[in-house]
């Protein structure tokens, strides 16, 4: 068999996605999980994939995440494969957002965000469903519309979870940009501004960041909190 018959017979088997050569499609292609999508193992298999290119993102926190991502994608509560990940557990100092494309599995932002000031000061400890408690909430959200409202373009979410998030869209819980919420800040406060209850990111992101999520992706807003690591009926992996 001479050199351009094996350079054909390789590009069928890339093209029809048959033997060792699929496997080599996927890797250039960025499609590394070969597990059944929502499966224990294609969990297990992002979370070593997308933990390469966020090192800072806690292994347990991206574990719970992608589980809830899984449960609500089968309620339908998803239409591009984004996941946006908030660990409220990391002080406002740390880039604690990470929104990822579980497509191609990359990490399209890893930023800061605020917390609402009620909820505490460097570190947030203090969570709330109610309306004017100036508190951040926590659990599984699902991103809505974006609009241009008084703190410039936002995005709406609304909380999928009763009793920890379910009043989110009608406390504007949103995403917005802030100029309290970045680094410079952080370093002349030691902390970041605080919100509401909102998302803040830096205005230099947020337009795209917005833009990314918006119109039915999920967002994971983790926090240790017991109650809701245990009643979350997102978190169980047994439905997955």
């Amino acid at each position: 068999m001479n050199i351009r018959h094996s350079l054909f017979i390789a590009a069928f088997f890339c093209i029809v996605g048959f033997g060792p050569f699929s496997i080599l499609s996927d890797i250039f292609s960025g499609r590394t999980n070969t597990a059944p999508q929502g499966s224990s193992d294609w969990i297990d298999q992002e979370t070593r994939v997308i933990h390469s290119e966020a090192d800072n993102l806690d292994t347990q926190v991206l574990k719970l995440s992608l589980t809830a991502y899984v449960n609500a994608r089968q309620q339908g509560k998803d239409s591009r494969e984004i996941l946006t990940i908030v660990d409220y557990s990391k002080p406002s100092t740390e880039r604690r957002l990470w929104v990822v494309d579980l497509r191609s599995n990359k990490v399209l932002f890893n930023t800061w965000v605020s917390h609402g000031r009620n909820s505490g000061d460097l570190n947030s400890t203090s969570f709330s469903n109610d309306a004017r408690s100036l508190k951040s909430s926590i659990g599984v959200f699902e991103t809505a519309e974006a609009y241009e409202g008084h703190n410039g373009y936002s995005l709406r979410v609304q909380g999928l979870e009763r009793g920890f998030n379910d009043h989110a869209y009608a406390r504007e819980v949103v995403f917005h940009g802030a100029d309290y919420a970045n680094p410079d800040v952080a370093k002349e406060l030691g902390r970041l501004g605080r919100s509401w209850g909102c998302f803040a990111v830096g205005r230099d992101v947020a337009e795209e960041l917005i833009n990314t999520i918006k119109n039915r992706t999920v967002v994971v807003a983790y926090y240790p909190d017991q109650r809701w690591l245990k009643h979350s009926a997102y978190l169980n992996s047994s439905q997955v």
